[in-house]
């Protein structure tokens, strides 16, 4: 293994706790909880789902998961012709994207790391590490170069 890091998103989990602060009050009010639990249920899912985003290099492959890893992208590194270090813009949004260069994993932050691929399209990871995500890309990338 080349590379690993998860990233929290703190954002997504401080969002995801004011909405559940904000209907446990509600339901000091209400006399039916039952869709208010519900709600809860589905941001506690959510939280779990996207809280956290995971990279791995290594074994020939970028892969990216969120949480629990229902949610994956994997990548050849011997399909990868460029990767870079760049910046979302604030509109981006986290989550899962499709902006104007193309798909993105993301749950923090504006720093990412846009893979090109040979197939022409661009994926961009989210990182609060872009240079050492980067660097263990390109050295995963070096070293399939050489294994060829």
């Amino acid at each position: 293994m080349i590379y690993q890091h998860t990233q929290i998103g703190w954002a997504i989990l401080a969002a995801f706790g004011a909405v559940a602060v904000l209907i446990v009050g509600l339901m000091l009010f209400r006399p039916s909880w039952i869709l208010d639990i519900g709600v809860l249920v589905i941001l506690v899912l959510l939280a779990v789902v996207f809280g956290t985003l995971t990279v791995q290099v290594g074994s020939g492959k970028v892969r990216c998961w969120f949480g629990p890893g229902w949610i994956r992208k994997e990548f050849e590194l011997v399909a990868i012709d460029e990767v870079s270090v760049v910046r979302n813009r604030w509109f981006y949004g986290w989550g899962i994207r499709l902006t104007p260069e193309g798909w993105m994993f993301n749950v923090s932050g504006f720093d990412a790391v846009q893979l090109h691929l040979a197939t022409g399209k661009r994926f961009r990871i989210g990182t609060d590490e872009p240079e050492k995500l980067e660097a263990a890309i390109r050295q995963g990338m070096d070293e399939v170069d050489r294994d060829v």
